[in-house]
């Protein structure tokens, strides 16, 4: 486990948490991108420490949303469990959780969406499991989003592109890793291969 300042500065460092740009709502957009999670060298008073003095501050004026991108995300590497998440939003104070009034979940899978579906209203109380919105393709997100003014990781949208070839992998019903396929955009047997991510 890193220092409690080698761990800011990772935060710092990956923009895990960003705050910039804005909805077409004209509401302050706060990116967070699940992949970039090091979830084995976090500890959750660090990251609800850097939440605290740098994040939650500029949320408290007025309303936002959050687009939460869960590309790629492996519950080995950067899916910080389910207390983890709920200590992350516990520590949420009160005014800024009245602010949030739309969170865009990008690239869901159906892992997540059974995950949220049997523990979000456990770890999310006050609303916001109502204010979840799966979006599943970029293009979607930017009808909701300024396309100018938020930035998204290459691959991001190279998952997109993967989603053309394999729609399956919405479903949950094909695997969206290569190591499984060896990078094929085919599906063997799609009713029997269901996804390796993790939940998330």
């Amino acid at each position: 486990m890193f220092s409690e300042v080698e761990q800011q500065q990772l935060i710092e460092k990956l923009e895990i948490f960003k705050i910039k740009g804005r909805d077409k709502r004209g509401r302050k957009i706060l990116r967070i991108i699940g992949k970039f999670f090091p979830a084995r060298n976090m500890s959750v008073e660090v990251v609800n420490k850097y939440l605290t003095e740098k994040i939650f501050p500029e949320l408290k004026k007025r309303p936002f949303a959050v687009v939460y991108v869960h590309t790629d995300v492996e519950k080995s590497e950067n899916f910080p469990g389910v207390s983890a998440l709920k200590s992350f939003y516990d520590a949420i104070p009160v005014k800024v959780r009245d602010n949030m009034e739309a969170v865009y979940f990008l690239h869901p899978g159906l892992q997540a969406r059974l995950f949220l579906a049997t523990f979000g209203r456990f770890i999310f109380s006050g609303g916001l499991y109502e204010k979840l919105r799966y979006v599943n393709r970029v293009d979607y997100l930017w009808e909701q989003v300024r396309r100018n003014e938020i930035e998204m990781p290459e691959f991001v949208y190279d998952h997109d592109e993967d989603l053309e070839y394999r729609p399956m992998m919405d479903y949950g019903l094909e695997s969206d890793h290569a190591r499984v396929y060896g990078g094929a955009p085919t599906v063997d047997s799609p009713v029997t291969m269901y996804s390796m991510r993790c939940i998330s």
